[in-house]
């Protein structure tokens, strides 16, 4: 008797519990995955992929799996089993990379084109993401998948239970030459620049996670019955956003210098895609210059998004908000044009559901992080890595550039490079402090800059031009105590009217704020405890005081957070000593909008301020005392102008220097077993061939050698990882409250909003929130937590302690 397909079920939908046939899944996710992996010229490899991905599903075992978990199938029936005890101990995903394995031939472009879509397939239901190739210690990990016995992964069973239809794109595209062709085609264009060995192979191996990138994201929307976007129109957006700017009346000097930045821009937009910069003062006008340049250029060569990668959330909020507000009427009728990812609040670990949930960036503009950015590009785990192919036949601007991590370096540069050449991809570096990253070594990856790479014409003019604040270095040997700092801050607010004093630390701006407190009737405080609806409140309230029309005194302490890109104007500007580059960022905040004659900058540096756990900011520190010394013996070798291209140039020359062997991101014996660094695990690997070769006598026999789960494990974009918690601000609490009793379809939008009203903790301040019962689940498995509203201060957020003793401290 024919067993027929649809008696083969993949999944049941959660909403109605209708079934979804296993090739019907397998068709409709090789559908996405060939167009998804098209972006870099391999459709194929996307169609196959999603063909055999789950081919392990047709298997009487797993059928007797999910029929029995669902009810289906009654206890007293033959096939019933009791699924609780078999969740996860079915293999279904190494058959269809076996299948692959299996059809490989003898051709070496033929057999790296079937270990890259088997090495896929095989991690597509793994935890950690694309799984090792070669282990740290040497273990053969894909062979030994490969040779899994057959009565464990089902192989021989499912070939002959295969779906007609998915039979013939299986062989249709086995036998097509295209696999090869399409392959030495971008093979030809990773290799063919000169390249090192290391680069050329992590490029092979991050064209692998690219691929990893289709799969997963066709399986999840398939799952989740999604269709991509459609087109995105770009002149309709143009026309919308022409419109507003023609609403701009040049009024003022300033006015006039940031319509000519917005000219160049947007007459560089006709350029060919490639990695460019747009270096230009801070107060230049460089968001919306920069957003005119993206849609024109995305209008011209047919792109599918424009994606802001800034360094905070607090430059979120505000450069989503001027989006947003262009685009209002558009989003009003239904479209979303804007979207905001301010935070993973989506566990990585759990549920079939929160995959599902996961956001994956899928909309005309984007603003993200620079951490949510690298975990995509490197981290472990299928979230981030799902979006990856998303970065493909974009524009992305990286809003202040200067912040990338420097021990991500040489990764981030051979990810952009292949962004660029291989995605289709335009990439803009855009700060008014360019770091060097083309003049690192390029042996281990240097970024490609386009020629005639400035947007703008004459960069040292325009910094001539934009001169509106001079930084004074008030250091002291012994240091200023916080009283000092205190009356140097009420000082400035009497001769200026406003002040910013920017710390190093956020403990700093608690400190400064107590003692500062019942001086001034405007105090304000910000920093990243405090969630990002909260900031903006505040922040709305600062530039209030700041208006020009009804100037009232006000004094913010903030964490770095304000000194980029966020458009506020004070008279005056207290920084603590840092990196010459944040000093110039916040000299960006004083008499930004040119309506003195000239701000002042004052550094100063707190007594015993203890850095030893910020080493990245003490050497920073150092390197910019070196920087003041040799500018205040020759002043005009810099031009006289300390925050000028040529100061930025020799600070980075100094700090790139003193830290260029940790540009690859070193690993530790005592993290990792050796010492190492991710560029050598994600590319030759040579350790761990030398301990196979140590071990078998003979070097792997693999065209993969990369220990990418091992890689991706020990990747952090940031010192400490941080876990998103939902808070009970404005908002929040009633988002709280509906997302614990929301359908599947409410829980999407809600997280969406709720992202808004998130705060990141570090693990040691969510283990004790979790121990004390403050931060508990928002519904029962869900790995979604929220705050008690206890914990939430309206002074400072987070708060480790209650909020009424918080307020007792500052009362």
């Amino acid at each position: 008797m024919e067993i027929l397909s649809t008696q083969f079920v993949a999944r049941y939908r959660k909403l109605d519990g209708t079934p979804q046939s296993v090739d019907e899944h397998l068709l409709g996710v090789a559908d996405l995955a060939s167009v998804f992996a098209g972006k870099i010229g391999l459709s194929v490899f996307g169609e196959l992929m999603g063909a055999l991905h789950d081919l392990g599903k047709y298997s009487k075992s797993f059928q007797s799996y999910i029929k029995s978990a669902e009810g289906r199938i009654k206890p007293d029936d033959e096939e019933y089993v009791v699924a609780d005890e078999m969740r996860g101990k079915i293999d279904h995903s190494s058959a269809g990379a076996q299948y692959i394995f299996k059809h490989r031939g003898q051709v070496p472009i033929r057999q790296i084109a079937s270990d890259i879509m088997a090495l896929c397939i095989a991690s597509h239901h793994s935890r950690s993401g694309v799984i090792d190739s070669l282990s740290p210690d040497g273990t053969d990990l894909f062979h030994k998948r490969m040779m899994k016995p057959k009565e464990q992964t089902h192989l021989d069973e499912v070939e002959q239970l295969l779906d007609e239809h998915v039979r013939l794109i299986v062989e249709k595209c086995i036998a097509s030459n295209e696999l090869e062709s399409q392959l030495s085609a971008r093979i030809k264009l990773l290799w063919g620049s000169g390249d090192s060995l290391e680069v050329r192979q992590f490029l092979l191996g991050f064209l692998t996670r690219f691929l990893f990138s289709t799969l997963i994201d066709a399986d999840r929307l398939n799952s989740a019955e999604r269709l991509p976007r459609s087109k995105q129109s770009w002149p309709l957006l143009i026309n919308v956003f022409e419109a507003n700017l023609a609403g701009f009346k040049i009024e003022k000097p300033i006015d006039k210098i940031r319509d000519d930045i917005s000219l160049s821009c947007l007459r560089f937009a006709s350029r060919q895609r490639g990695l460019y910069q747009l270096t230009v003062p801070t107060g230049g006008g460089k968001t919306l210059a920069s957003l005119r340049f993206a849609l024109h250029h995305a209008d011209t060569y047919k792109m599918d998004r424009i994606i802001y990668v800034v360094p905070y959330t607090s430059i979120i909020d505000q450069n989503a908000r001027v989006a947003r507000s262009i685009f209002a009427f558009l989003e009003e009728s239904g479209r979303q044009i804007v979207l905001e990812h301010h935070s993973n609040l989506t566990p990585e670990h759990d549920t079939s559901e929160s995959k599902l949930l996961a956001e994956n960036w899928d909309a005309p503009i984007i603003y993200i992080t620079a951490v949510q950015l690298l975990e995509t590009l490197f981290a472990a785990g299928t979230r981030g890595v799902r979006r990856l192919h998303q970065l493909a036949n974009a524009i992305i601007i990286f809003d202040e550039i200067q912040t990338i991590p420097i021990r991500v370096v040489h990764l981030f540069n051979n990810a952009i490079n292949f962004l660029v050449s291989q995605g289709g991809s335009t990439v803009i570096f855009c700060t008014a402090t360019q770091p060097l990253l083309d003049k690192v070594d390029a042996i281990k990856g240097a970024a490609r800059i386009s020629p005639d790479c400035q947007m703008m014409g004459d960069v040292n003019g325009l910094f001539r031009e934009l001169h509106r604040a001079t930084i004074e270095d008030g250091t002291k040997n012994e240091g200023w105590t916080v009283n000092e700092i205190a009356e140097a801050t009420l000082q400035e607010l009497s001769e200026s009217g406003s002040v910013l004093v920017i710390v190093n630390k956020k403990a700093q701006a608690r400190e400064l704020y107590q003692c500062l407190q019942g001086k001034s009737e405007h105090l304000y405080h910000l920093s990243t405890s405090m969630c990002p609806a909260h900031r903006t409140k505040v922040l709305d309230t600062i530039k209030a005081c700041l208006d020009p029309k009804s100037t009232v005194p006000v004094i913010c302490i903030s964490t770095q957070l304000i000194e980029a890109g966020v458009d506020v104007d004070f008279g005056s500007v207290i920084r603590f000593m840092a990196g010459l580059d944040s000093i110039a960022q916040a000299a960006g905040r004083c008499n930004r909008n040119g309506l003195r004659g000239t701000g002042r900058v004052l550094i100063v540096n707190p007594e015993n301020e203890g850095l030893d756990k910020l080493p990245e900011i003490r050497l920073a520190q150092k390197i910019t005392k070196r920087v003041l010394r040799e500018y205040h013996d020759e002043p005009e070798v810099f031009d006289h102008d300390l925050q000028g291209p040529k100061a930025m140039e020799r600070y980075y020359h100094y700090y790139f220097f003193q830290r260029a062997h940790e540009m690859a991101f070193p690993v530790k014996k005592v993290d990792f077993g050796r010492d190492d660094d991710l560029l050598n695990l994600l590319s030759v690997n040579t350790g761990s061939v030398a301990e196979h070769t140590r071990v078998n006598k003979q070097a792997p026999s693999l065209h993969l050698r990369q220990s990418f789960t091992s890689a991706a494990k020990a990747f952090r974009a940031i010192d400490s990882p941080t876990e998103g918690v939902i808070v009970p601000y404005g908002e929040g609490g009633r988002i709280i409250d509906e997302l614990s009793v929301a359908c599947f379809e409410d829980k999407a939008r809600l997280l969406k909003v709720a992202q808004r009203y998130s705060v990141n903790l570090f693990p040691y301040e969510m283990a004790k929130l979790k121990d004390e019962w403050r931060v508990l689940e928002v519904w029962e498995g869900s790995g979604i937590f929220y705050l008690d509203e206890r914990h939430y201060c309206e002074e400072f957020g987070v708060s480790m302690e209650e909020v009424s003793d918080m307020k007792t401290l500052i009362g």
